[in-house]
């Protein structure tokens, strides 16, 4: 059963009231301020932020104005969440259909092929990727940049060909918004942005019934909210409801804390579900659970797990670095090490940097880095290891994908 809620975000109470996010969650720790926490983020009733106001606590906090905001944030989240828990395990098949911009690897077509659709295309530049792609699924995969008119419509008219008349019913894609900027109280685009724009045109092309959109939790803080308003506002012109919100893949079965800005829009005239956390942290998957196992496995090249021969001071720095810490203070992202009996920290490839192992001094494998995204074992990662490893990290879990698939078929089900 699909519930609907529509609450407050720290800053929209701090916005609201005059006075730091500090302030708020100060308020929120102590009691004295309710607030529902999903997913890792804070969200507030309306009624529960009147109460707080009434009871005059916050008369007695100094205040510290808010500076330079130059308008109010309107966010609110408007969620309907679906229990997918009953069909979770072995989806039928399906005659729905799924395809994937800038696809990568694959880590979004395999979820939706887990969760019953028929993938027919797939389209991204990185010639790796494409290796790997083409390596563990039989639909088209088109390799180009997407700004090319010519390999966009090789694309659009392969999934045409492929869906043989029939409707698409989901488009996919992890777009790229770092060229977003203001120019007075407009939000403008530059040239970086035409990935962007391209993925609205393809839209436009195929009319998909669903379009499914994953970001970095980041770019809800971008502009102050306004890309996050912008690309809800674009996706709208072209005839689709949207819903958006944060989901964190550990809440699906991936041994992996990742979070991720999710949206949903349909052009059917359907309520637009988002999976309902399957876990709470007290039963995530752990990385000890997930990747215990491959301490005793020899290298296989052919399975993607070859260690890395660090020297023996790499080894001795390696051992010494907390669960949870960085090898290097200046690269808090990278070089970090994966907490044993926890699910793992987010899982990346910075320039080299990748997770280090919990409990031998070495960076994690392909195969671990895989398992920790939730890839299943038979998936096998093509070109050399440094680019396997961006592959992954780059990646949508399959498992997260499969969970927003499921929300989808719901909603074609009601």
């Amino acid at each position: 059963m699909a519930v609907k809620e529509q609450l407050l975000r720290i800053e929209d109470v701090a916005l609201e009231l005059n006075v730091s996010q500090k302030i708020i969650r100060k308020h929120i720790h102590s009691g004295a301020l309710k607030s529902t926490k999903t997913v890792g983020v804070h969200y507030l009733n309306p009624k529960d932020v009147k109460a707080f106001v009434k009871s005059n606590v916050l008369a007695k906090t100094p205040k510290k104005p808010v500076k330079n905001i130059r308008t109010k944030s309107v966010k609110t989240d408007d969620v309907n969440w679906v229990n997918i828990a009953g069909s979770w395990e072995n989806p039928s098949k399906t005659e729905l259909t799924s395809a994937d911009l800038f696809c990568g690897a694959g880590g979004m077509a395999k979820g939706f092929e887990m969760a019953g659709f028929t993938q027919v295309g797939g389209l991204d530049w990185f010639k790796e990727a494409g290796m790997t792609y083409r390596e563990n699924f039989n639909h088209p995969h088109i390799l180009g940049d997407i700004t090319e008119k010519e390999v966009k419509d090789k694309f659009i008219e392969t999934v045409q060909s492929s869906l043989k008349g029939k409707p698409l019913t989901v488009l996919s894609g992890g777009f790229p918004c770092q060229g977003f900027s203001m120019s007075g109280s407009r939000i403008v685009e530059d040239e970086r942005n035409s990935l962007y724009k391209d993925m609205l045109e393809i839209i436009d092309a195929l009319q998909p019934e669903f379009i499914v959109a994953e970001n970095v939790k980041g770019l809800r803080s971008m502009l102050k909210g306004k890309v996050e308003d912008k690309i809800k506002e674009d996706i709208a012109k072209l005839g689709y409801n949207v819903n958006v919100t944060v989901l964190n893949a550990a809440n699906y079965y991936v041994p992996q804390k990742r979070e991720r800005i999710i949206f949903v829009a349909n052009r059917i005239g359907k309520k637009n579900y988002h999976p309902k956390p399957l876990l709470t942290p007290k039963n995530y998957v752990t990385t000890k659970q997930a990747i215990q196992d491959l301490v005793k496995h020899k290298d296989d090249a052919n399975f993607n797990h070859v260690r890395t021969k660090h020297s023996d001071d790499m080894k001795n720095r390696l051992a010494k670095v907390e669960e949870g810490k960085s090898l290097y203070d200046n690269y808090s992202d990278s070089w970090k090490k994966c907490p044993w009996n926890e699910a793992s920290c987010t899982i990346k490839e910075n320039h080299g940097g990748v997770n280090i192992h919990p409990i031998e001094p070495r960076v994690i494998t392909v195969r671990e880095m895989a398992r920790l995204q939730s890839f299943p074992d038979n998936f096998i990662f093509k070109g050399a290891k440094g680019k396997q490893m961006m592959q992954i990290g780059n990646a949508v879990p399959p498992l997260l994908a499969k969970a927003i698939a499921l929300a989808v078929r719901e909603t074609l089900a009601v």
